[in-house]
């Protein structure tokens, strides 16, 4: 998988409105070695290192993280059909974008902005089910963060309400579909440590989410905390998610079918789940990215593409299931 994943980013460094042959990105990676960029190399050097790289990079960073953090809520909440968003991380940080454009705030304000807010989403959703006592804890969470994200979802309808229909608008309807054509080196150099601070609890706790699939009362047996870890994982997961969606938008199905694909091939067991679930977001979303700046004129936007490609698959999956692929 790791070597189909480098195969993968090879050949998206090559297509593109802009084609770039090997000879070609072997020159350029010659000439900025050796500090010699020529001026009839300029546009190939933009290109290759500014653009299509970054672009590359960040690709698997949000699909990696995304499907890492889809397979631990997967986990923690024994049902294979929570994805990254099921705590309404995706529509705080939406909420946080769209408030950002709407204030006309620049890119790292409204980066930041769905960042914070994705984060504040999940703590209000913890905060409420905290409140409740009594209850099934895994049900009220779900429950609380189904709430919390249609309250999210209504304030987003509002302010697009309320958006400027030449200027904001547009806007704000192409960062909820989720896009990777502004990315930067400066998006990757912040969000690559928040998404491995997030990561690694989940690497270093990956026996005990073995264990806590198997239930509380099972896990208290074994002598672990179910519900100090389910608080750790949530966080580290909800971490993860917020992060990436903050730089790329909305991007639904990748945390909720690259962990079955994952389990299919390797397992359930998250010592080997997880590593094949980053590798496998990681490889689709580059797949769906390069799909969407080389099939039409017009750039596509992710979210459109993983839907028309994620919910034919997750239906495929289903029917597997009946048959114990799945």
């Amino acid at each position: 998988m790791a070597a189909g994943l480098l195969i993968l980013a090879v050949v998206a460094a090559f297509v593109g409105p802009y084609p770039v042959s090997p000879g070609d990105a072997l020159r350029a990676v010659s000439n900025r070695v050796s500090g010699e960029i020529p001026a009839t190399g300029t546009t190939l050097d933009t290109v290759l290192f500014f653009v299509r790289l970054p672009r590359i990079a960040a690709a698997m960073l949000v699909g990696g993280a995304l499907a890492a953090a889809g397979a631990a809520y997967q986990g923690l909440f024994r049902n294979p059909l929570v994805s990254p968003d099921i705590l309404g991380v995706s529509a705080g940080a939406g909420l946080g974008a769209v408030l950002g454009i709407f204030l006309s705030l620049p890119v790292v304000g409204i980066q930041l902005l769905a960042f914070l807010i994705g984060l504040g989403t999940v703590g209000l959703v913890l905060l409420v089910a905290a409140s409740v006592r009594g209850r099934e804890p895994v049900l009220v969470l779900v429950l609380a963060g189904v709430v919390v994200g249609a309250l999210a979802g209504s304030a987003i309808s509002l302010l697009k309400v309320l958006a400027d229909p030449y200027d904001q608008l547009p806007a704000i309807t192409f960062w909820l579909l989720g896009s990777l054509a502004a990315i930067k080196l400066e998006d990757l150099t912040t969000t690559v440590p928040v998404a491995a601070l997030g990561l690694v609890p989940l690497a270093l706790l990956r026996w005990r989410i073995n264990v806590l699939s198997l239930g509380d009362e099972e896990a208290q047996a074994l002598g672990v905390n179910a519900a100090r870890l389910r608080m750790v994982v949530t966080a580290a997961a909800t971490l993860m998610t917020a992060s990436v969606v903050a730089i790329a938008g909305i991007i639904g199905w990748v945390g909720l079918i690259m962990p079955h694909m994952a389990r299919m091939l390797v397992g359930p067991n998250f010592d080997r789940l997880l590593p094949a679930a980053i590798i496998l977001g990681a490889g689709y979303l580059l797949l769906v990215d390069t799909l969407a700046r080389t099939i039409a004129a017009v750039e596509t936007p992710i979210g459109i593409l993983t839907a028309f490609v994620g919910a034919p698959v997750f239906l495929w999956l289903l029917a597997r299931g009946r048959t114990g692929w799945a």
